[in-house]
């Protein structure tokens, strides 16, 4: 290989390192994402596998697979109290979570889209 092929090979696989390391960095603490669904009466609407008045939870990670902002659009469904249209087509504001610490939010979302 030419110098140059051996540095972009180097500099490709430190980046892609980077990224793995990053990725298991946070890992989803699905127990405490339970957790604040119960306690915010998520799982009212919407279950892990079935549809109820809201779609599944895998629904959603399949819906948002591959999507770059899909933790951004899900942190503002749930903080914001946007607009929720239901199977039988009324619309309702979407209840917001009751915590302050984003943390547990974005932990939130990550369980749900790892789903």
């Amino acid at each position: 290989m030419s110098a140059h092929r051996n540095r972009l090979f180097a500099a490709l696989s430190i980046s892609i390192a980077a990224a793995g390391l990053s990725a298991g960095a946070y890992a989803v603490d699905e127990e405490a994402a339970r957790a604040l669904a119960r306690q915010n009466g998520c799982f009212k609407c919407h279950s892990v596998e079935k549809t109820l008045d809201g779609p599944a939870y895998k629904s959603v990670a399949a819906k948002y697979r591959g999507k770059a902002d899909a933790e951004a659009r899900l942190i503002t469904h749930i903080t914001t109290g946007e607009k929720a249209k239901f199977p039988d087509g009324h619309v309702e504001e979407h209840k917001i979570i009751k915590t302050k610490d984003m943390n547990e939010i974005k932990n939130l979302v990550s369980w749900i889209l790892s789903l």
